[in-house]
């Protein structure tokens, strides 16, 4: 009897963990998918809004940029299940150069202050080269049920 009970457990136990993997799996794409869509979405709307002004200035190209690699950043993720960090860097980056460009066409007065943002534009790369140097020099193993 106690056998049994065991082998009964075993089972359950197993089908549990297969659904919850299932649920979370079907959740996990799900999410991919809207935020790809949201994206995709968002892009094509300051496109349109672009081709209605008839211009696109650099603030507007930068702002593509930006929704060029969070889609990376989603299609990547998608395939390796790995959030790539340097991405969110870049979108940093070009976030902060946009922050930049507008700040200095709206003032048009050379202010110290307009230092900070090279400043953590620069951080921000030193960042990413020790991301990449450490990626290189100290790779991650894969864990025994990563494919």
């Amino acid at each position: 009897m106690n056998n049994w009970l065991e082998r009964a457990d075993a089972r359950t136990n197993s089908a549990a963990r297969a659904t919850g993997n299932l649920l979370v799996d079907s959740f996990h794409n799900l999410a991919l998918f809207a935020i790809g869509g949201t994206i995709v979405w968002s892009a094509v709307h300051a496109f349109v809004v672009m081709t209605d002004k008839g211009a696109a200035s650099i603030e507007d190209i930068l702002l593509l940029f930006i929704y060029l690699e969070l889609g990376a950043m989603v299609g990547i993720y998608f395939k390796t299940n790995h959030m790539p960090v340097r991405f969110l860097i870049y979108v940093a980056m070009t976030a902060l150069t946009r922050m930049m460009i507008s700040d200095i066409q709206a003032h048009h007065s050379p202010e110290m202050k307009i230092l900070y943002i090279p400043g953590a534009i620069l951080v921000l790369a030193l960042a990413t080269l020790v991301i990449r140097y450490g990626s290189a020099k100290f790779p991650s193993e894969k864990s025994s049920n990563s494919p």
